[in-house]
C-alpha cells in the first residue's frame, strides 16, 4: 500500500512529504518523490537565479496534464521559515534556499518564474532579455534569430547567454548594470527588436496578435516589464517530456537543436560536463545601456 507521507529533514527543517507515490510526470514515470529528489539535485543551479526575486510557480495537484493554477502569494499554511517580500497586495515567496525548494516541490509547483528584478532594486532589471517564441513547430528558425539577436548585441558592444524555455523556444540574457529603470531598458529592447523586424522581415516579427505573425518568429520584447516574469533558468516545464528550462552554448545552436532534449532524469549529466553556462549572470561583466541610450534617444528625437 502506498505510504500517505514520509518525513524528511533538510538543512535542519523537518518537512512533511505527502502523497509522495502520486505520479507528477506520467508519461516519465516521475513520482513526487522523484520530482523532489530531481529537484534536490537541481538546486545548486536553479537557487542562484531565484535568489531574492519575486516568484510566481505554477502548480499541479494532480500531475501534468491535470488542472493546474498561479500561484503567486504565500500559501496562508507556510512554514515560518519560509521567506517572503510583500509587494502591494501581494506576498511573495523568496525561493532562496533548499527546504523553500522542497516545501514548494511537495505542493506540486513544476515550474519557478522569476521576475527581472531583485525585490531589493524594484525598477531595476539585471538583464536584458529577449524572448524567441515560434509560430510553427519548426525550431531551426529560433535558432537562426537568436543567432542573428546575438550578431547585433555584438556590433553594440553587448553580449548574453541563452537558454531553451523548455517548451518551443529560446531565451537570450544580456547582464546588465542594474542603474537603469524598465523605461530606459524597454527603449533599447525596442530598438534592437524593431531593427531585427526590418532587417529580417521574412523571419523575425514583432506582432502581438498570434493570427498575424504567419509563420515568422515572435520577437518578444515587451514580456521585459516590471512585476512580470520569465521561467527561471534550469527551472523544469510542467509538459509530459519533463524538460527543463536549459541553457545551452552559443556554438550549440543548430539546426539539430530542439528544447525536447533537456528533461529532468537526464540533466545532471550535462551538468557535470558543462557546469552552469549561465553563469556570467552572477559574475560578469555587466554591460553599460548609457553609449546605447544616448544613440537611441537621439534616433527617436530625429
Amino acid at each position: 500500500m502506498p505510504s500517505p507521507f514520509r518525513m524528511v529533514s533538510i538543512e535542519g527543517y523537518e518537512l512533511k512529504i505527502t502523497n509522495p507515490d502520486k505520479w507528477l510526470f506520467p508519461e516519465q514515470r516521475i513520482s513526487k518523490w522523484d520530482y523532489i529528489l530531481e529537484c534536490i539535485r537541481l538546486a545548486p543551479f536553479l537557487l542562484p537565479y531565484c535568489r531574492d526575486r519575486y516568484l510566481t510557480t505554477i502548480r499541479f495537484p494532480d500531475g501534468v496534464g491535470k488542472a493546474f493554477f498561479y500561484q503567486k502569494n504565500v500559501p496562508v499554511h507556510r512554514p515560518d521559515w519560509v521567506e517572503t517580500v510583500s509587494d502591494g497586495e501581494v506576498e511573495y515567496i523568496l525561493l532562496n534556499n533548499l527546504p523553500t525548494l522542497v516545501w514548494l516541490a511537495n505542493l506540486a509547483c513544476l515550474e519557478f518564474h522569476v521576475s527581472f528584478n531583485l525585490y531589493t532594486q524594484p525598477d531595476h532589471p539585471n538583464e536584458l532579455v529577449f524572448d524567441l517564441d515560434p509560430s510553427i513547430p519548426e525550431f531551426s528558425q529560433v535558432v537562426e534569430v537568436a543567432s542573428c539577436t546575438r550578431e547585433v548585441l555584438q556590433q553594440m558592444g553587448l553580449d548574453g547567454v541563452v537558454k531553451t524555455s523548455g517548451a518551443s523556444g529560446l531565451q537570450i540574457y544580456v547582464p546588465i548594470e542594474p542603474i537603469y529603470s524598465y523605461e530606459e531598458t524597454r527603449k533599447v529592447s525596442q530598438f534592437i527588436a524593431r531593427y531585427l523586424a526590418e532587417r529580417y522581415p521574412r523571419l523575425i516579427t514583432i506582432e502581438r496578435k498570434v493570427q498575424a505573425r504567419g509563420d515568422k518568429v515572435y520577437f518578444d520584447y515587451l514580456q521585459h516589464w516590471r512585476k512580470k516574469t520569465l521561467i527561471a533558468p534550469y527551472s523544469p516545464r510542467a509538459v509530459k517530456e519533463a524538460t527543463i528550462s536549459a541553457p545551452v552554448k552559443w556554438e550549440e545552436l543548430t539546426e539539430g537543436l530542439s528544447p525536447k532534449q533537456f528533461h529532468l532524469p537526464t540533466i545532471h549529466e550535462r551538468l557535470e560536463q558543462e557546469g552552469d553556462l549561465f553563469r556570467p549572470l552572477l559574475v560578469g561583466p555587466r554591460y553599460s545601456l548609457d553609449e546605447i541610450l544616448q544613440f537611441v534617444e537621439k534616433h527617436l528625437s530625429d
